[in-house]
């Protein structure tokens, strides 16, 4: 599938007026990054969506339609997440992260959490506090993949056994995504619209939208700071118990950072007044997660009439791993991206895609039906629920079909679409945002910072 018609089919999915389409310019075609699959266009599509339903929804708000461009080659860097501080380049992978070889295949763990790493750790009989890498590679060799993955699911932790695509395509769980679309748009309940600010013509089409934004690791953070990039206030609120990782330097650019435990009183009250005066709630816990904690959707909508909240999730909220934990590394390897790209690589071991685009492009698309459905709110009121997942999103990357050349090729230089920034971290250097505005250039205006920096309080 091209570029336009991929961009055309996302389009349909936020009910949105199809004459927009006519003010984006794609340039650029894959490969971009050495790859059998359609990164490229994946990265590319899911960005130009994003902005231009910002830019919608600011034609909704009295502005005149402003074209919408997005190079290739700038969206799948983009899309690798790079990014320096104080000219160091982070290592982002715990040690212990990645592939390993069992007796009968490959499973591949995620580490970066503390916990995590010492809960496989401990399933494998060894010391978090001598263990080396070596004996976690010599222990899971005594263990059958799919044997080692449902230990590790049993335990609340984060493994994924290798799979093929015949393979993943025989489980019941794929089976459950392939029958559903590639992010859902529900109405949860009547409300009258939502007004926003008006705009002037040369303020960022979402000037004037509020964001919560509840997510870590990378996918929701990408979305946020793609709506902060286009002129909404994010307001980024984290758990002070929960960790979070260093690529938190670069995808918070443009927004508020604050502290709130929802399981403390004065907290929550905190929380709630910052619902009463928003226009999204963005929120990438496990399935029934904040339910639990009085803030899922339905609770959300009676508590603020209007609200758009955006929920993501890594295998869906239908099927029999809809409650599984999971990261964009872990649903490639499950659903035979990592075997495929072996394979099309000649590699003798499984390979990874050259980026997580499953979580780039899946924060790009949360952001895209952020707008879409604001747009729909202001025309037709009612509260909102967005769902959208990791494994709906590898769904859709594998039908956008294979790229034959894909690895005869080097990946472009990233150099020109670096940009330095001021942060609470130190000097950040980072890809500057993809979409082209023509009349209001994207951008942030706020510095990234540390979480905790602000009060929990709307601008």
């Amino acid at each position: 599938m091209d570029a336009n018609a991929n961009l055309s089919h996302i389009w349909s999915l936020g009910g949105l007026s199809p004459q927009a389409l006519e003010y984006v310019d794609l340039s650029g075609a894959d490969p971009v990054l050495p790859s059998s699959f359609a990164v490229g266009t994946a990265a590319q599509t899911s960005i130009a969506a994003a902005a231009l339903a910002a830019c919608e929804l600011g034609h909704a708000r009295g502005q005149q339609r402003q074209r919408v461009g997005v190079d290739m080659a700038h969206a799948a860097l983009e899309c690798e997440g790079w990014f320096s501080v104080d000219r160091q380049v982070p290592d982002l992978w715990d040690p212990f992260s990645g592939l390993y070889a069992c007796a009968d295949g490959w499973v591949r763990v995620h580490a970066n959490f503390a916990h995590h790493r010492d809960g496989a750790l401990a399933l494998l009989g060894l010391s978090h506090s001598s263990a080396q890498r070596e004996d976690a590679e010599r222990a899971l060799r005594h263990w059958k993949a799919l044997d080692f993955e449902q230990a590790a699911v049993e335990s609340g932790l984060v493994v994924a056994a290798l799979r093929s695509f015949a393979e993943w395509d025989a489980h019941p769980h794929a089976q459950e995504v392939a029958a559903q679309p590639l992010l859902t748009l529900e109405r949860i309940g009547d409300a009258p619209p939502l007004a926003l600010p008006e705009l002037r013509a040369d303020q960022l089409p979402l000037t004037g939208l509020r964001v919560l934004d509840l997510t870590r690791i990378v996918a929701g953070p990408v979305a946020g700071r793609t709506l902060a990039a286009l002129g909404a206030d994010v307001l980024l609120v984290n758990s002070p118990h929960l960790p979070n990782i260093g690529l938190i330097a670069e995808t918070s650019r443009g927004k508020l950072s604050c502290h709130l435990d929802l399981h403390a009183d004065d907290d929550r009250r905190a929380m709630d007044a910052l619902v009463s005066d928003a226009d999204v709630f963005v929120q990438g816990y496990r399935p029934g997660g904040l339910e639990a904690l009085g803030y899922g959707p339905k609770a959300l909508a009676a508590r603020r009439p209007g609200i758009v909240v955006v929920s993501l999730s890594a295998y869906g909220e239908q099927g029999p791993w809809a409650l599984r934990r999971g990261f964009d590394s872990l649903v490639q390897t499950a659903t035979g991206f990592n075997v495929a790209e072996a394979e099309a690589a000649g590699a003798a071991q499984p390979k990874a895609l050259p980026m997580q685009i499953l979580d780039h492009a899946s924060g790009y698309l949360m952001a895209f039906a952020t707008a879409a459905v604001k747009v729909r709110q202001l025309q037709e009121g009612g509260s909102w629920h967005v769902r959208v997942s990791l494994a709906q999103t590898a769904h859709w990357l594998r039908g956008l079909g294979r790229v034959p050349s894909g690895f005869a090729l080097a990946a472009p230089d990233r150099q020109a679409f670096l940009e330095t920034y001021a942060s609470g971290f130190g000097s950040l250097v980072a890809i500057r945002p993809t979409p082209q505005l023509s009349r209001t250039p994207a951008q942030w205006s706020r510095p990234s910072v540390p979480p905790g920096t602000h009060a929990p309080v709307w601008p």
